[in-house]
């Protein structure tokens, strides 16, 4: 079986425990917040697509993304592009009744950036729902390898270059750092900190913690 077919099987297939464990989140989001139907919901770094194959949909979705918004997009649904840590006003004086946010927050490039990703999810609405990978899981996610969160830049850097089942696979010396020093994986401390208000829920697989999630569901 070749790499990408393995990645494939591990957690891009519908049939994937990677799958499994994106279900077992979608139906803990729908008991946490059961007027997820009639929610006006923004999703600050996803996809229409998450929302498109969810089994409870909520009335209206936005979706804010660095990526260029899709050409066709549902009645349902808005997008933007745009920066969660920095939006322009047209977006940024807006309100909702719940924030959504799946495996971004690694992403978003440092503390600083963090903490006011943090307050961009507390200025649209009382409600949130903040998922990121645990950095104590012993499988990084992105490259789906053992413990390379734990290695300096110069060695994860040079893994990207090789690892076969890394999520954007590159070649580039240039290209792999980047995509290192913009995944940087938090604990539990860190998520207290910028949530500070909010229950961590844990998620686990085979026991152990795999991610985090910042939940307020009290408005």
């Amino acid at each position: 079986m070749g790499p990408h077919r393995l990645r494939f099987h591990l957690v891009d297939s519908e049939r994937s425990w990677s799958a499994r464990q994106r279900r077992r989140r979608a139906d803990w989001l729908a008991q946490t917040f059961p007027d997820l139907p009639r929610m006006h919901v923004i999703d600050l770094g996803g996809r229409l697509g998450t929302w498109t194959r969810a089994a409870v949909r909520p009335a209206r979705v936005h979706v804010v993304n660095l990526e260029q918004p899709p050409a066709e997009i549902p009645d349902w649904a808005e997008a933007d592009r745009g920066d969660a840590c920095d939006l322009p006003a047209r977006i940024a004086g807006r309100r909702y009744d719940l924030v959504f946010s799946n495996s971004v927050l690694e992403h978003v490039g440092g503390h600083e950036r963090r903490l006011r990703f943090a307050d961009t999810v507390r200025s649209f609405a009382d409600r949130h729902w903040v998922q990121t990978p645990y950095r104590y899981f012993p499988i990084e996610p992105h490259w789906i390898a053992p413990g390379m969160q734990f290695l300096p830049v110069r060695l994860r850097t040079a893994l990207a270059r090789r690892w076969p089942l890394g999520h954007k696979p590159t070649r580039s010396h240039e290209a792999a750092i980047h995509q290192v020093l913009w995944t940087e994986l938090l604990d539990r401390s860190q998520m207290r900190h910028y949530f500070p208000d909010s229950r961590i829920l844990v998620e686990r697989l085979a026991g152990l913690p795999k991610s985090l999630i910042a939940i307020r569901a009290d408005g």
